[in-house]
């Protein structure tokens, strides 16, 4: 597989992520369903934004592992999230995350009236290729 980042402008790469990742001699896609602040039995974790955006990014990463795949096979993270305001001054650690290991992705984020649950607070929804 092949990934090419397409980046018009720059300001995004202090974000860590691409305007659009075009994906060529891929053989496999998979979609993630959004993962949230939920533990193994599916009950939500109390928690902060910082901790449930560690416990939603380590949710994907166990999905991905899984289906054996990695972070350098997504090419796109939506972010919904209660709060956009909350969300920010967290997004650091996400992006050092991301870093560690080399996912560059095309990402939207939204901020929502509510997740599934009532305490959590963001979800991340995941598609990668290989």
């Amino acid at each position: 597989m092949e990934k090419t980042l397409i980046n018009p402008w720059h300001w995004q790469d202090q974000l860590g992520y691409a305007q659009a990742v075009e994906v060529t001699q891929a053989h496999h896609t998979l979609y993630c369903a959004g993962q949230a602040a939920m533990d193994a039995n599916g009950t939500p974790v109390e928690a902060d934004m910082a901790g449930q955006l560690r416990a939603a990014l380590d949710n994907v990463e166990a999905v991905l592992t899984t289906a054996g795949y990695n972070w350098s096979h997504v090419v796109r993270l939506n972010y919904f999230t209660t709060s956009i305001a909350d969300f920010f001054p967290q997004y650091g650690a996400v992006v050092n995350r991301l870093a560690q290991h080399q996912c560059r992705a095309a990402s939207t984020l939204v901020e929502v009236k509510a997740l599934a649950f009532p305490n959590l607070l963001v979800e991340i929804e995941v598609t990668a290729a290989k």
